[in-house]
């Protein structure tokens, strides 16, 4: 763990609150054009129009095969997470970024109080997969999507991370909502706060002042410790085994 309070790395100006108090007024003033103008997109998001999907659409559980349509659990409306797969590789060669994203969905209680499941989608085959979400600890629903991604993300890339969101009437399913790449950070919380502090989330593609420290990189790099995705680390030292072949 590094200490960048003894490292030497730059740091701020020294000023009295009345100064420092008066920059961060004007700073605020812009946060919260940015808070108005992301309600004014979502509202937009509401109004999109939605396209029907095969609500039939096969995708793998622990009971074997079910429907797309089996997903919502009953709800109303699915947010699924397109998890990427890099097929017949150990853990510690499994996708970072669908790592870091996924470990931070934990409660999700208030998504179902407002009639929404959340549900991961592996893009890659069952087993393997459902052995990694246990080695990580998580519980979220989570089905494979291999055998159907032509169906389920056409038009779009296999082995990318993806958000799509459905809603449903009745036995009919409609697709209402995608992103990819850093739409995805909206599952993030760490990212967030790290964008709170003055060193950010010290990576190198970062706009910082001179000095900065940025030790974390770019890419794949800025993920991952000794070979592995970071989330996977607690879990070892925890005890869990990282077997994914059953064996």
């Amino acid at each position: 763990m590094s200490d960048l309070s003894s490292s030497g790395a730059a740091m701020p100006p020294s000023v009295d609150r009345a100064a420092f108090e008066a920059q961060l007024a004007a700073l605020r003033e812009r946060e919260k054009a940015h808070t108005r103008e992301a309600d004014a997109i979502a509202a937009a998001r509401r109004r999109l129009p939605m396209v029907e999907v095969n609500a039939r659409t096969p995708i793998i559980g622990p009971k074997g095969e079910l429907k797309l349509l089996d997903a919502f659990e009953g709800r109303s409306l699915l947010i699924a997470y397109y998890f990427m797969w890099h097929r017949n590789m150990p853990a510690p060669q499994q996708c970072e970024g669908c790592t870091l994203f996924t470990s931070q969905v934990r409660e999700r209680v208030y998504m179902h109080s407002r009639d929404v499941t959340y549900a991961t989608f592996c893009q890659g085959p069952y087993e393997p997969s459902i052995r990694y979400r246990d080695f990580m600890g998580w519980d979220m629903p989570w089905y494979s999507a291999e055998k159907s991604l032509d169906t389920l993300l056409v038009g779009r890339q296999h082995n990318r991370m993806h958000i799509i969101c459905y809603v449903r009437k009745a036995n009919a399913v409609f697709e209402t909502y995608w992103t990819t790449s850093r739409g995805v950070e909206v599952m993030d919380n760490n990212y967030h706060l790290l964008d709170l502090t003055v060193y950010g989330r010290q990576e190198e593609w970062e706009d910082s002042p001179e000095g900065w420290p940025q030790p974390w990189g770019n890419g794949k790099a800025r993920m991952r410790k000794g070979g592995r995705p970071i989330a996977q680390w607690e879990r070892l030292e925890a005890g869990f085994a990282d077997d994914l072949s059953g064996g």
